[in-house]
C-alpha cells in the first residue's frame, strides 16, 4: 500500500485534487467526511462536544450547527485544543480502519486539512500540497462558499502558513491559476510517480536512478530533512541517529542527485531488524550484506578487517525522490569515515573543488554506460582518490572533535 498525505490551505482545492485522484483509482479518505461522521446525531463525538461547548451549538433537527460551534471553537487556542482533543481520537480510530480494510496494492490518499499541525507528514510515504496564496484562497472563500471573510481569515490565521506546508512537500502543486489548470499536473502525478512508486513499493524494488553529476540544489538539504523524519519513524529507538552525508549535504558541490542518509544503529542485527519497517516506510533493501571500502588503517594495516566495515544498504522506491540509506554501527570506521568525510568538504573549499574534478572525470569514464558497469567505471576514478584523502580526512576529524 502506498499512502500519500494531501494538504493545503483552506480554499486551496484539495477536494478537486482527490476527486482526480479517485477518478485514476486511489482509495481517498477524506478527514473532513469523517469528521462529520464522528458527530453526527446519535454519536459519542457530539454528546462531547454538547458536553464541552454547550447545547447551543446544536441545530433545530438535533445535528451539529457547524458556524455557531466554528463561532466559538475557532475564537482562542484553548477551544480550538478543546475541540481538537475531542474529535481527532474519534477521526483516528476510523481513519485506521479504513487503512486497514485498503487492498494491498491501493494507492491511498489522506485528504487531511491539518496534517501539518498534527505532525503527521513523517507517517505518509510521499505528501502532496495544493498551494495557493491566502489572498486568493480567502476569496475564494467569500465568493464560492459564502464564507464571511472575517471568518474565512480567522480559519487560514488559525493553521499551518505557506511556508510550513512546503516545507513537509514532497510534491508541490501550484493551484493558483484558473478552474482546471491543475489537472494535467495531477494527471502527470499519477502516471510518472504514484503508480511506479506502488509499484516499487508492493514488488520490494527500489526506483531506477539517472547517472549523472549535477550542480548542488540548495533544496537537497530540506528535502533529507523530510526522509529522516520518516525515517525516525520507521526506526524508533532502533536508531542511535540519522544524518544527511554524501556530496548533496555540502553546499556548493556537485552530485548526483541521490540524496545519502546515514541510519547509526548499535550492530548489524539491529540493521537486519529494520528492513521490513524501512521498506514499509518506502525504502527497500537493495543490498542485504555490503562493505565499504576497507581503507587500511592503523589499527588494521591490511584493511582486511571487513567486519568493521560492513553495513546494509536500502534504498528509495520513490521515482521522484532518490535516496540510499546507509545502515552503519556506531562507532566502525565506515559510520565515522560518512561523518567526518561531509564535514571536511564542508569546512574546505580546495577539498571541494578537488572532489568535484574527481566526479567530473568519474562521469566521464562512466559514459555511455548504464547499470552496474556505470558505476564501476565511476568508481574506478574514485576509489584510489578516496584511499589517498583518507588520512587527510582522519586528520581533519581530529580537528573537528567528537562528533555533532
Amino acid at each position: 500500500m502506498l499512502r500519500i498525505g494531501l494538504t493545503g490551505g483552506m480554499g486551496a482545492g484539495k477536494s478537486t485534487v482527490a476527486r482526480i485522484l479517485a477518478e485514476h483509482g486511489a482509495v481517498i479518505i477524506d478527514s473532513d467526511v469523517i469528521a462529520r461522521e464522528v458527530v453526527a446525531p446519535g454519536t459519542e463525538g457530539l454528546a462531547a462536544l454538547v458536553d464541552a461547548f454547550g447545547a447551543d451549538i446544536l441545530a433545530a433537527d438535533g445535528s451539529l450547527d457547524r458556524p455557531a460551534l466554528a463561532a466559538k471553537a475557532f475564537g482562542d487556542d484553548e477551544s480550538r485544543a478543546r475541540l481538537n482533543s475531542i474529535t481527532h481520537p474519534l477521526v483516528g480510530k476510523r481513519t485506521a480502519e479504513l487503512l486497514a480494510a485498503a487492498a494491498p496494492d491501493a494507492i491511498v490518499v489522506q485528504d487531511i486539512p491539518l496534517l501539518v499541525e498534527n505532525g503527521l507528514a513523517p507517517l505518509m510515504n510521499l505528501v502532496i500540497v495544493v498551494d495557493v496564496a491566502a489572498e486568493t484562497r480567502i476569496r475564494r472563500l467569500v465568493e464560492f462558499r459564502g464564507v464571511a471573510e472575517a471568518d474565512a481569515r480567522a480559519r487560514i490565521s488559525a493553521q499551518a502558513t505557506d511556508e510550513q506546508r512546503r516545507a513537509v512537500a514532497d510534491v508541490l502543486l501550484d493551484n493558483n491559476g484558473p478552474a482546471g489548470a491543475i489537472e494535467e499536473a495531477v494527471h502527470r502525478l499519477w502516471d510518472e510517480r504514484l503508480v511506479p512508486f506502488e509499484a516499487n513499493l508492493r514488488a520490494g524494488q527500489v526506483a531506477s536512478t539517472e547517472f549523472r553529476v549535477v550542480e548542488h540544489d540548495p533544496d537537497w538539504a530540506v528535502q533529507a530533512q523530510r526522509l529522516i523524519a520518516r525515517l525516525w519513524v520507521a526506526c524508533g529507538s532502533a536508531a542511535q541517529r540519522i544524518d544527511h552525508i554524501g556530496s548533496t549535504a555540502v553546499p556548493g558541490l556537485p552530485a548526483k542527485d541521490v540524496i545519502d542518509l546515514q541510519i547509526t544503529v548499535a550492530d548489524l542485527a539491529a540493521a537486519d531488524g529494520l528492513r521490513e519497517a524501512l521498506a514499509a516506510a518506502g525504502f527497500p533493501v537493495q543490498t542485504h550484506i555490503s562493505h565499504d571500502n576497507p581503507t587500511p588503517t592503523a589499527e588494521d594495516p591490511a584493511g582486511t578487517d571487513i567486519t568493521r566495515w560492513a553495513k546494509r544498504v536500502h534504498a528509495s522506491a520513490d521515482p521522484g525522490r532518490p535516496a540510499r540509506v546507509h545502515l552503519r554501527v556506531a562507532g566502525t570506521p565506515g559510520q565515522e569515515f560518512a561523518l567526518a568525510f561531509r564535514d571536511w568538504l564542508r569546512a574546505d573549499a580546495a577539498a571541494r573543488a578537488e572532489y568535484a574534478e574527481v566526479k567530473r572525470e568519474g562521469e566521464k569514464k562512466a559514459a555511455g554506460l548504464t547499470g552496474d558497469a556505470a558505476v564501476a567505471a565511476y568508481l574506478e576514478i574514485k576509489k584510489p582518490w578516496f584511499d589517498s584523502v583518507y588520512p587527510r580526512v582522519l586528520q581533519a576529524r581530529s580537528a573537528f572533535g567528537a562528533q555533532e
